[in-house]
Formats: structure tokens, C-alpha cells, sequence
């Protein structure tokens, strides 16, 4: 059932609906499911203040030039590409990304780790090996491996091989993982051999379920970045990290009678279930365009879903095949995350392709209420290359402690961050590691980052050159206010 313009205005006028149209900090708090930083015009000296009072403290320098921590907290190097090898004897492949965790056996916990890899093999040094069976396009040099830990071993393997620009994707409630490719090669573009664009199901507890790798064309052929399924209504959300026109946020809904599990996604259909883009409106009912007009905290817009005419973009990318006024659009749509009843989504910045810039929104949606809340945002950081500021969130978690974990994928410094129920946000980590020069230091971004079964460790990758790290430490719920 769609909300109605009608409904959403009505329901924003009464007291006592739960829907905040836009507040302040102080009033956030109140708010359902609120977790707000600081609009436009007010970040700045108070938003540095704030993020002081959450959190584990100031960052200390790392002696080894890899991850600046808290005191008291500590990493380990879990995989690096180039130094640490398969199971098959191959190093670990290059750029990691997306990350999920699940519990394995014997107490061993199995993550799942995309590789964002574009274009053929010989542009990379340490492509994801084409491992005999788990091969989409022998052309393509992404896709994913599985790394399993216990007591301090490590063993590292193919999930998937021969899919394109792994980027983020998402676990499922049945314990998959949805790896997403962002990226719209057809064959013969850029040296491939299939279609591209798709999201394919990896299987980390049984080697045997991911040969013969199938892609999930009911998901609809784009430039995916991630993807949540919701465990009670078995909607699969997935984001579109795009541009020239921006990216949109779709809706799968699954055919009558279907039922998830393991192995389900791949005896779909290539046209199962509808495939729908979002449209918002405001509390008077009128049409947003674009996710960047909210440039307060606590904006709450209305959701309605409209068809996706070719899903499968034979001739036209999906997001260029809807009228001006028909969806809405958003710049750098990325990480998304299952919690608290719904789907945290990040639009990571907006720049002037948008119409209104800024350095990174956190958008949650309550499939319940069919509402879209603004929780987070980021006024465009003045200067990136100074550590204090966040910009360009990316992917994204839920945190067993509260609030969100979000990794950093701005300019300069690069973070892992938090952000509390009631809107602080404070440093977890920074990357130290320069891979550019003295005179010109540059530093990856990072992705991945993703809890523990136990929530005792935080994972979390930097991207380049590829290095898997383990955080551990003292943990603690994050207060309100």
C-alpha cells in the first residue's frame, strides 16, 4: 500500500504522529529512531566540542604508520594484498571493500570481502584469481573472498571471481551475502565478456553453493554500491552510486508465494517481483527532487515507490529512464544497513551536480511508516587535509553499542567515526598509512566496516593497497547527549 501525499500531510499535522518535519539538535532527541548531527549552519566550533564529550578519546599516532586509535585499543592486520596469501597460494587480491561478518564454526567467525576491482586483469597486479567453478567473466578482475578467523588463524579464500568493480553489497537474514557490482559494462566494453551490473549471491559457510555464480537480474542491471533485505517483509533495498543524472534508491519486492533462504535469489526470474525507484514529497505534499534539499537534521520526507520501466537497461541505464518529477535523485547513494526496524541509507556528499552541496547525509528509512528522516549531516569541510572534521561518509553499520559506525571516504584524513543515538560524532580510528609522497601525502579511504558475531571486534578495510584490520578494545554503549 502506498503512503499518499494525502496521508503524509495529514499525519505531519497532528500532535503526537512521531513525524519531525526538521529540528535543532536539542530537539532530535525526541524524535523517533533520531540520530543527528549538526545541519549546514551549524557546524563548526560546536560540532568539534561535541564530538570531545562522545566517545574513546583522542587518536594516539600509530609507531607503524597504519591506524591511529584511542588509548587502549589495539589492531591486527588480518589480510594484506600482496603479502598475505590464499588458500590456493595466491596473494590476497588488491582494493578491498564491502565487508560483512558471520559466525562460522568451532567458534571461527567467516567474513565475506569484496575486491573493487574495474576493467581487465591486466590493469591489476593482484586480481581475484579465476578459481575453477566460481567464474562469472574470465575477462573480469573483482569479485570476492572469504576469510575465515579462529583463535588467530587465518585462512583466506574465493568466493566469487570474474565480476566487476565489487563495491559494497549486504548480509542477508539467512547468512549470504549480496555482493554488489558498481559499474554498467555491457559486453565488449572495457574488455568484458558478459553484461555487468548485477548483484550475486556468495555463500561463506558452503564453498559448494557459489559455483556456477548466477546474477540476481531481478535486482535490476546498474551501478549498485549496496543492498539490505528487510527480514519481515523481504523487501530488498538497494542503492545507486551514479551520476550524470544522480543515483537513485530502489525497492525489489518480491512475487507472490516466494520465499528467502539460501540459494533462493538464484532460481528467480530475470523479471521476478517489481522493481520500483523512490519518489519523496514534504509535508505539504509537494515533489523533492533531490535528497541534498534537506539541510536540516530531523527533515522527514514522505516515500513513494514508481516501476522501473526496463530493469534490465537493454538501451537505457535504469536511472535515466524516468521524466523530470517522476523519482527522486541523490548524489554518491552508498553504504545502507539493516537496524532499529528499518534502512540507515548514506548519500556520502553532493557537490554541483546536486542542488544543494554538502559533505554527507545519513537517511533512515521506516518501511512501517513509509517515511525517509534525515539523521546525519555534514557541512561541506573546509578543510579536508586538517584531521578534526568528517566528510564523505560510506559504508555503514549498526553498532552493538548504539549508534553507527561510518568509514570515511572524503578528502585528506580519513576516519572511521561514530555518531551517537543523540547526534555526536567523534573519531574511532584514522588512517596513517601515506601512499603518496612527503610533500604530497594521500590516504586511502576505508570500507568494510562491520562488528563481530560477538560485537567484540571491529573490522574494517583500508582500500588501497587492500589491508583487512581487526579493532578491538574497550567497548562501551555510547550515552544519549
Amino acid at each position: 500500500m502506498s503512503l499518499t501525499r494525502r496521508d503524509f500531510t495529514r499525519k505531519s499535522a497532528i500532535t503526537g504522529a512521531g513525524v519531525a518535519l526538521a529540528g535543532s539538535v536539542g530537539a532530535l532527541a525526541t524524535a523517533p529512531n533520531a540520530l543527528a548531527s549538526y545541519d549546514t549552519e551549524t557546524e563548526g566550533d560546536a560540532a568539534a566540542d561535541a564530538r570531545h564529550s562522545a566517545g574513546y578519546g583522542p587518536l594516539l599516532p600509530d609507531p607503524n604508520g597504519i591506524l591511529a586509535l584511542p588509548a587502549g585499543f589495539s589492531y591486527r592486520v588480518v589480510t594484506h594484498s600482496g603479502k598475505t596469501r590464499l588458500e590456493s597460494g595466491e596473494f590476497t587480491p588488491s582494493n578491498h571493500d564491502g565487508t560483512a561478518t558471520f559466525a562460522g564454526p568451532r567458534g571461527a567467525t567467516l567474513l565475506v570481502n569484496n575486491h573493487e576491482l574495474k576493467g581487465p586483469r591486466a590493469n591489476w597486479e593482484y586480481p581475484v584469481p579465476l578459481t575453477d567453478g566460481l567464474v562469472y567473466d574470465p575477462a573480469a578482475s573483482g569479485g570476492c573472498t572469504v576469510v575465515e578467523v579462529r583463535h588467530g588463524h587465518v585462512a583466506e579464500w574465493v568466493g566469487i571471481a570474474g565480476t566487476s568493480t565489487n563495491c559494497a553489497g549486504g548480509s542477508t537474514p539467512w547468512g549470504t551475502w549480496l555482493t554488489c557490482e558498481e559499474t554498467e559494462d555491457k559486453a565488449g566494453q572495457n574488455g568484458m565478456t558478459k553484461d555487468h551490473g548485477y548483484v550475486f549471491e556468495v555463500d561463506p559457510a558452503d564453498r559448494r553453493a557459489n559455483r556456477d555464480p548466477k546474477p540476481i537480474k531481478a535486482f535490476g542491471r546498474y551501478a549498485h554500491e549496496a543492498v539490505v533485505i528487510d527480514p519481515r517483509r523481504g523487501h530488498a533495498y538497494l542503492t545507486e552510486d551514479a551520476s550524470g543524472p544522480n543515483g537513485l534508491l530502489y525497492r525489489w519486492t518480491p512475487p507472490a508465494g516466494f520465499e528467502h533462504g539460501r540459494g533462493r535469489l538464484r532460481t528467480l526470474a530475470d523479471d521476478a517481483g517489481t522493481l520500483q525507484a523512490f519518489k519523496c514529497f514534504d509535508s505539504g505534499g509537494q515533489f523533492v527532487d533531490d535528497l541534498s534539499r534537506a539541510t536540516k537534521t530531523g527533515t522527514v520526507y514522505g516515500v513513494d515507490w514508481i516501476d522501473v520501466p526496463d530493469r534490465d537497461a537493454k538501451t537505457v541505464p535504469v536511472r535515466k529512464q524516468f521524466t523530470t518529477g517522476r523519482i527522486t535523485r541523490a548524489r554518491k547513494l552508498e553504504g545502507m544497513w539493516w537496524g532499529d526496524g528499518g534502512v540507515y541509507v548514506v548519500s556520502s556528499f553532493a557537490r554541483e551536480e546536486s542542488p544543494v552541496r554538502h559533505d554527507g547525509q545519513v537517511w533512515f528509512y521506516d518501511p512501517k511508516r513509509r517515511t525517509l528522516t534525515l539523521k546525519v549531516l555534514l557541512g561541506v569541510n573546509p578543510d579536508p587535509e586538517k584531521d578534526g572534521a568528517f566528510d564523505g561518509p560510506d559504508n555503514i553499520t549498526v553498532s552493538p553499542y548504539g549508534g553507527l559506525v561510518i568509514a570515511e571516504d572524503g578528502e585528506g584524513v580519513q576516519h572511521l567515526f561514530g555518531a551517537t543515538d543523540s547526534g555526536r560524532t567523534y573519531p574511532i580510528a584514522r588512517n596513517e598509512l601515506n601512499i603518496g609522497t612527503a610533500e604530497e601525502p594521500e590516504y586511502s579511504e576505508f570500507t568494510g566496516v562491520t562488528f563481530s558475531p560477538d560485537g567484540r571486534t571491529l573490522y574494517a578495510n583500508i582500500q588501497t593497497p587492500g589491508i583487512m584490520l581487526a579493532i578491538t578494545g574497550p567497548w562501551k554503549r555510547q550515552k544519549r547527549g
